[in-house]
């Protein structure tokens, strides 16, 4: 398939499996302006591979694992890549992990996905779950180690079946990771997730969303804790193409330190067909400390003036005064209040994590990160 164009003022304007299709970025480009280049270790300019990515899979005993080529067909059809690392990440891994939930299955248990980066080279990779109709499953995509490392997701959810997926960025400080998840949504299909970005000296992640049927449900939601020198970026788009879908995107991140760096862009597109849309994005950022910058932009675009709802919001700011100060006036040290606020401002999110374990340990990241 060759280049393929959309007829739509937004970031994502062309597709296409070929790397050739995308010329090299060089920071000026609205899709790149706020990445910097020179800290991708080569994944944007070269098809530079010689790493490796272990891929440990924990399944469910009513998901069926393969490991498939380059040449099967599953691949790829829910996703064109829409920029250049994604197509040099679907142009250059070798083998995918495949996994599918059968008809109206309701898994056991979650399904574990870790990626462990060994530290040398860079590294593609492929991962495709499909969710038959009516079927029911949680996934975790757990990403750790050192690594540099482009990839692609794909999600595909079938009618009427409900996928819930945590993607946890805990990378080492080293570790570059650029990456790409779709989720294509049949008809009354329900998409919850999650995504945790800890790790890593530098990591970009797209999620965006499609519905190839009314009635898709989309949740999209993001938390995000950045050290000085760290770039994490989420730039997320949701295309509604259907009518009477949803989607509802909520990121908050907390940063801290000079030179910590937040990107958030939020592209919500309705089209002229998608009458009915119910949606809403929302991005918060508290800045912890002097020398961190957070960059948020919401883009709204409507075709159609039959919608249920939609709207966005973006804000970023410091600690409230009036609230340590509050806590400090009933005996609790500042370090502690600052905890508490902080606690508070993720606590919504929190919350979300259905996984006991995985909410502990999340809370336990949160938890250090605040003692630096």
């Amino acid at each position: 398939m060759g280049l393929e164009t959309k007829p739509l003022s937004t970031l994502h304007e062309k597709s296409s499996y070929d790397v050739a299709d995308f010329p090299v970025p060089n920071g000026r480009e609205e899709e790149w302006r706020f990445t910097p280049l020179s800290r991708l270790k080569g994944l944007h300019d070269a098809a530079v591979a010689a790493g490796g990515v272990l891929v440990h899979v924990d399944a469910a005993p009513e998901v069926t694992v393969e490991t498939v080529g380059r040449d099967d067909q599953r691949l790829g059809r829910s996703y064109v890549p829409a920029d250049r690392v994604s197509a040099q990440a679907y142009s250059a891994f070798e083998k995918a992990t495949v996994l599918t939930v059968p008809r109206e299955a309701v898994v056991s248990k979650p399904t574990v996905i870790t990626f462990t980066g060994s530290g040398e080279g860079a590294a593609y990779g492929h991962t495709l779950i499909t969710l038959e109709p009516m079927a029911e499953a949680v996934f975790v995509l757990d990403h750790q180690g050192s690594a540099t490392y482009a990839d692609n997701v794909e999600f595909v959810v079938g009618e009427g079946a409900t996928l819930k997926v945590v993607s946890l960025q805990d990378w080492a400080d080293d570790a570059v990771h650029v990456s790409h998840h779709h989720a294509l949504l049949g008809k009354d299909a329900t998409f919850r997730s999650f995504v945790v970005t800890l790790g890593g000296d530098l990591v970009r992640l797209s999620p965006s969303v499609s519905y190839g049927g009314p009635g898709g449900d989309a949740e999209l939601t993001g938390l995000y804790f950045v050290d000085a020198g760290q770039h994490l970026e989420h730039r997320l788009l949701v295309d509604h193409s259907q009518p009477n879908c949803k989607s509802n995107v909520t990121y908050k991140g907390a940063l801290q330190g000079q030179d910590a760096h937040a990107v958030w862009i939020g592209d919500v597109i309705i089209r002229v067909e998608a009458e009915g849309t119910d949606t809403y994005e929302l991005n918060r950022n508290l800045l912890l400390t002097d020398g961190a910058r957070a960059d948020s932009v919401p883009n709204l675009e409507i075709l159609t003036g039959e919608v249920a709802g939609a709207g966005h919001a973006s804000a970023s700011g410091r600690l409230d005064d009036e609230h340590i100060f509050y806590l400090q006036a009933r005996g609790i040290p500042f370090d502690d209040a600052r905890r508490l606020v902080i606690r508070g401002f993720f606590a919504q999110l929190l919350e979300k994590i259905e996984l006991p374990e995985l909410r502990e340990r999340v809370l336990a990241k949160l938890e250090a990160e605040l003692e630096k």
